[in-house]
């Protein structure tokens, strides 16, 4: 979107090693590697697709109804079905070479091991430039908690997936926890070379005519505008606290709710649900993000990163804004 006497617009951003197009990232579980939202938009304006998760075995999920409708979001309890890690190897990563866009894999597990197997069979797959650890998903080694509830178990996931794998590893950290920032930073010294927040919310919804919960597991994962104050608030708070870059999640619908993520400290946004009801919603949002940079008179997005946190804001380098150089787009 650049006038005929501007100058082009640099709308990079960096996480780890990977050089991503533009800051929109599909989120997982609403995109999967976009074979499906091909044929009717230009995947290839996303700056990443992130994958559905994949476990080490195949799960059929959890029992239906896993969807239901809430003002301004929707409650789902999917329970990471998939093929399992074999299968996905085999039938899916071929694919992944048409994906027109850099890929995020998404690393979901119940153990530690499992979790670092998982992603070191997903390390060096095609497009693939970065690996998502679903670190808010249930562990049983301790009982039903999350990994992402307590930041020493956090820890334990990064280092052994930084420890198999070359790729840059994003855990995705949860809201449901009394304080995201010792968690956040026991992300980062662990080695992960960014942290994606926030994931769902849980809640519930109740059939008042059967007296029974709406979905079949009773709580699920409420996602869309509801949640976006919640999620802008995180990323505000985690944001001071560490100083690598955060992909803010949860409920962007349009060029605003972005760039509130991007001032309140946000590298790069992931857009899930809003997908279901306008597919173009990535487009709109880079668009506006655009014609914010040129308001602003910024030659790099990054510049716009943490613009309501004076004293970092658009530093070259930090928090993902490239530093001037010939890398080419990812």
């Amino acid at each position: 979107m650049n006038g005929p006497n501007s100058a082009p617009l640099d709308t990079r951003v960096v996480i780890g090693s990977a050089v991503l197009r533009n800051p929109t990232i599909a989120a997982s579980g609403c995109y999967n590697r976009g074979a499906e939202f091909g044929a009717i938009v230009d995947v290839s304006r996303y700056g990443a697709v992130t994958l559905k998760s994949i476990t080490r075995h195949p799960r059929l999920g959890n029992d239906m109804p896993r969807i239901a409708t809430t003002p301004a979001g929707m409650l789902n309890a999917i329970g990471l079905q998939g093929p399992g890690i074999e299968y996905f190897l085999t039938h899916e990563a071929p694919k992944l070479t048409s994906v027109p866009t850099a890929v995020i894999a998404s690393v979901a597990g119940f153990t530690v091991d499992e979790f670092a197997d998982v992603a070191a069979a997903m390390d060096g797959l095609p497009n693939v430039v970065a690996i998502e650890l679903d670190v808010s998903c249930p562990n049983v080694d301790r009982e039903g908690e999350c990994f992402a509830a307590e930041a020493t178990s956090l820890a334990r996931v990064v280092e052994a997936v930084k420890s198999r794998v070359k790729l840059p590893v994003i855990p995705k950290l949860m809201p449901n926890v009394a304080d995201l920032k010792p968690i956040a930073r026991a992300a980062q010294e662990a080695g992960a070379d960014a942290v994606s927040l926030i994931n769902a919310v849980r809640g519930m919804v109740i059939d008042v005519v059967r007296a029974r919960p709406m979905l079949a597991n009773r709580s699920g994962g409420l996602t869309g505008p509801a949640i976006r104050p919640i999620a802008v608030h995180a990323i505000w708070e985690v944001a001071q606290t560490i100083t690598i870059p955060i992909i803010g999640i949860g409920g962007v619908e349009k060029g605003s709710d972005a760039l509130e993520f991007l001032f309140a400290g946000a590298t790069a946004i992931g857009i899930g649900t809003a997908n279901f009801r306008d597919p173009l919603v990535h487009v709109k949002v880079t668009e506006a993000i655009e014609l914010e940079m040129q308001r602003r008179g910024a030659s790099s997005v990054g510049q716009l990163t943490g613009l309501a946190h004076p004293g970092f804001a658009g530093k070259p380098g930090a928090r993902g804004a490239p530093v001037a150089t010939k890398e080419t787009q990812a």
